[in-house]
């Protein structure tokens, strides 16, 4: 019953992408179309900025290139409560490695579960949280 419940509530989550949604309604949410034809619906101004800011350096090579909410972890052993997990960025370098970056104005509950079972379930993947001290280093507020 319970993963019935789960797995209705993904695929109504999955609907919605890219509508509204009261969880966020303080963000700047909007869509931003790059150079190159990459188009994405970023949900606040700090993933707009930081999305700018991964354009300029993809330019000085430091970053091969980036996308935007590519891939979605699943934590199959876990029957209630957060199920999944799509980070921000993925950030691909040069010698083929990759870092998901995740822009967060503050850390709720949820996500430092999302964080927590990510590290637990997906060990070899590396999450960098990019929080109001990394924006102000990078200059981004």
């Amino acid at each position: 019953m319970r993963q019935t419940r789960s797995d209705n509530m993904s695929r109504i989550m999955t609907a919605r992408m890219g509508q509204s949604s009261s969880a966020y309604s303080n963000a700047r949410k909007q869509w931003v179309e790059f150079k190159d034809g990459r188009k994405y619906f970023f949900r606040s101004g700090w993933e707009v900025k930081y999305a700018n800011y991964l354009e300029m350096v993809t330019k000085s090579k430091e970053v091969l290139h980036w996308t935007y909410e590519e891939d979605t972890f699943w934590f199959e052993a876990i029957r209630r409560g957060v199920r999944s997990y799509t980070p921000d960025f993925k950030i691909y370098f040069a010698d083929g490695t990759h870092h998901y970056h995740e822009v967060k104005g503050w850390m709720d509950q949820k996500s430092k579960t999302k964080l927590k079972r990510m590290a637990k379930y997906h060990p070899k993947e590396t999450v960098i949280v990019i929080a109001e001290r990394e924006m102000k280093q990078l200059g981004l507020i």
